[in-house]
Parts: structure tokens; C-alpha cells; sequence
């Protein structure tokens, strides 16, 4: 018996890197996969058969998977990946929002088409997938479990990520949206913060140019997913856990104490309050590690 046993799971960006742990893994577990990959490389240029190389390991492997190639950036596209599912193995009941694309530049020098196109596939990508999923599972009272990708580069930020970093905490606002409405229909929405090395990784100097340290691999992602997507987490909704062969920890957003003046207040109060609106230093340990 597997874990996600006669459930059918969509996932994005599947034909490489994290995507690609995912479907495999999904597939052991039992799941049938629409693997969807544009096969595009890390800037989002050009295109190969990356989906069907992937969905051919899993066939061989005993599992079931079909592969789609279409655009998560774009509404049609989005909509084609759902039918993929239907039309493969008859619904849908797990969606993993993983494809994504890196333009790093400082802020003075990330360009206008820069920022679109990151903006786009991210978090527009995320939304165009999320949709029609969304629709079909409420239309058919159907309960399933939508997963999207964000990022501590967004939750905590990054130098030299600002696109990406607004895209990610944009997905961010929108798991925790979609966590509310979704009670109704039985429909959990969680968030991930991956940490792995995978192409995306390959200009960074001292990582992309070295060996794969094994717990850094997408493989020590895939199990924290499975987790996420299956009944062991039923009782979540909402949440985004940063994952790693390292550490799993939920990120939160959380408020102090505050000042509360109870009427007319000046600045000079708040700075003399100022202990009670911002978090002590001693609070470090919540931070990203430098």
C-alpha cells in the first residue's frame, strides 16, 4: 500500500531537478502523474522533451504517468494540464506548483522583461495552474490538496533576487487565501520553501561547479512533499514548511506584543515603545542563518 494509492497528482516543472524527485516518488507511492514541463532552460528560453523522459523512467518503473508540455504561464495553458489529467486517468486530486525560472540581478539592473517574466511564471504560473484545478475540484465536491512552490528568498529575502523574492511572497499570500476559502470545499492548500541543488543552482560559484552533497539532494525534498500530500497531513492547511535533507521547519509570519497607545500618539512613542513593536534580538535563532 502507498501512500497517495489511486490518487492522481499533477506536478509542475517535473522534468528535472525537484519536479522530477516528486513524480518518481508520487509514482512509487502509488499516485498516476501528469508530469508538465515546458523543458526550458533556468532563464525560461527554448524547450526539450524533458516531461516524456521522465514519464518513460516511470512507466519502467511500474508506475503511471503521462506528459504534457504545455505553458504554466498562461491561462490555456493551464487549463490543457488539468484536461491531461482528465483526459489520462479521470480527475485530479493533487496539485504541485513547482516550475519556475531564475533572472538574478541586482535591483538597479534587473530589466523590465526581467521582472515580467519572472513574475509571470512564478506567481501569474502558479495562478493559472491553481484555477482550473480549484474549479474542478469544488464543481465536483471533490476534497484534494494544492501545493506551491515559494521561497525563504521571498519569506526572509535574498540579495539579488528581488523578482523572485516579490513572486514567492506573493505565492505566499495567496496559500494562505486560498487556505481560508478552501475549508468550505475541503480543499488544503500548503506551501514549500525547497532547499536543494539543482540546475537553477549551477551559476552559483562553489555549488554549480562542485560534487552534490547528498543531503542537499531533491530526493531529501521529495519525502518532506509526500508528506504535505498525503493523509498524514490532513490536519494542515495553510502552512509552509522549508524542507531539506537538513531541516523541516514551518516558516511563519508572526507579530510581537506592539505598542498600543489607545488614542493620539506621536513618534517619539513608538520609539519609546520601541521594545514592544520589534522582535528582540535574541529571536535570532528564527532567522536564516548568514
Amino acid at each position: 500500500m502507498g501512500l497517495l494509492d489511486g490518487r492522481v497528482a499533477i506536478i509542475t516543472g517535473a522534468g528535472g531537478g525537484l519536479g522530477e524527485a516528486y513524480a518518481k516518488l508520487f509514482a512509487k507511492e502509488g499516485a498516476a502523474v501528469v508530469v508538465n514541463d515546458l523543458g526550458s532552460t533556468v532563464n525560461g528560453l527554448g524547450a526539450s522533451a524533458a516531461a516524456e523522459k521522465v514519464v518513460a523512467e516511470i512507466v519502467a518503473a511500474g508506475g503511471r504517468a503521462v506528459s504534457n508540455g504545455d505553458d504554466v504561464s498562461t491561462p490555456a495553458g493551464g487549463d490543457n494540464i488539468l484536461r491531461t489529467a482528465i483526459k489520462a486517468f479521470g480527475g485530479v486530486d493533487i496539485l504541485i506548483c513547482n516550475a519556475g525560472i531564475l533572472r538574478d540581478r541586482t535591483f538597479a539592473n534587473t530589466s523590465e522583461e526581467d521582472w515580467d517574466l519572472v513574475v509571470k511564471v512564478h506567481l501569474k504560473g502558479t495562478y493559472c495552474c491553481a484555477l482550473p484545478v480549484w474549479k474542478w475540484l469544488k464543481d465536483h465536491g471533490r476534497s484534494g490538496v494544492i501545493i506551491m512552490t515559494s521561497s525563504t528568498s521571498g519569506l526572509f529575502g535574498n540579495f539579488g533576487q528581488a523578482n523572485y523574492g516579490a513572486a514567492k511572497a506573493g505565492i505566499y499570500g495567496l496559500i494562505r487565501v486560498l487556505s481560508i476559502e478552501g475549508r468550505k470545499y475541503g480543499i488544503r492548500v500548503m506551501g514549500v520553501a525547497p532547499n536543494a541543488i539543482t540546475r537553477m543552482w549551477t551559476d552559483v560559484p562553489g555549488i554549480g561547479d562542485g560534487e552534490l552533497d547528498p543531503i542537499l539532494s531533491p530526493e531529501n525534498v521529495a519525502s518532506g512533499m509526500l508528506f504535505m500530500a498525503s493523509d498524514l497531513a490532513s490536519d494542515h492547511s495553510g502552512k509552509v514548511l522549508a524542507i531539506s535533507g537538513e531541516e523541516i521547519s514551518e516558516v511563519k509570519m508572526l507579530m510581537t506584543e506592539g505598542f498600543h497607545p489607545k488614542g493620539p500618539y506621536t513618534a517619539q512613542d513608538v520609539a519609546a515603545h520601541a521594545s514592544s513593536v520589534f522582535f528582540p534580538a535574541d529571536l535570532k535563532r528564527l532567522l536564516p542563518k548568514n
